[in-house]
């Protein structure tokens, strides 16, 4: 199974209104283990940068005048994601911003080259319902170190998104989240994906059978009768 987690930082919040994507950032898993095989891009969006979203992600206007264009790195964006599961955290304001880029470069929309698209905020928001679910709550929540991240950055913040989707479908060091936090006591338990577990299937000896026949006749002999397990599978 691939899954990609994928994140993007924007010259403001509206592609229709003409906002720009200037950074895109992959992080690859292949049966839940990380591969190291990322993508990342910085990219020049042809028009200035709103101030609120430079206090967000840093990336000024001038950082990003020698960058490629989108249309530079369409193919290879589209070779990397294709055939994936993607991952990202509040789907629908990246997907609604890659789509426009692709719809300016004439190729078809986002979903079309992924086997899907997950949206990690929803799947947080059924398992912490009525609590705080943006990348920062979740990697606190999840003991996820999110230090570094003093700025948003898609490739750092893509990264953090994939520790915090295998905590939160498997549970790395324990099945109870949250046992202490909040004023209702209230304990939220991790979902645990049992297809990353491969479970050993152990035979009982020759010795270990017989002495088993032999503790089962003696159970016969002091209830006098047959012990009904034996009785049943007759």
């Amino acid at each position: 199974m691939r899954q990609i987690f994928l994140d993007t930082e924007t010259t403001g919040l509206s592609p229709e209104s003409g906002d720009r994507v200037i950074e895109i950032g992959c992080v690859e898993m292949v049966n839940r283990r990380l591969s190291g095989r990322n993508l990342h891009f910085y990219l020049n969006p042809e028009r200035a940068n709103s101030e609120d979203a430079v206090k967000v992600h840093g990336l000024t206007d001038e950082f990003l005048a020698d960058k490629p264009l989108f249309a530079a790195v369409v193919d290879e964006f589209i070779e990397y994601v294709s055939g994936a599961e993607i991952v990202i955290h509040n789907a629908a304001f990246d997907v609604g911003f890659l789509n426009e880029e692709l719809r300016r470069v004439g190729r078809p929309k986002f979903p079309e080259f992924v086997s899907g698209v997950s949206d990690s905020l929803t799947m947080a928001r059924e398992m912490f319902p009525g609590k705080s679910n943006s990348l920062d709550a979740l990697c606190k929540r999840l003991e996820v170190d999110n230090s570094n991240r003093s700025l948003h950055g898609a490739l750092l913040d893509a990264g953090l998104l994939a520790e915090v989707y295998i905590n939160m479908t498997r549970g790395q060091n324990s099945l109870v989240i949250d046992a202490n936090e909040g004023a209702s006591g209230e304990i939220a338990i991790a979902a645990i994906d049992f297809s990353a577990f491969t479970l050993p299937v152990l035979l009982a000896t020759e010795e270990e059978a017989a002495a088993h026949t032999g503790l089962l006749g003696e159970l016969d002999k002091a209830s006098g009768g047959k012990t009904i397990w034996r009785t049943v599978m007759a």
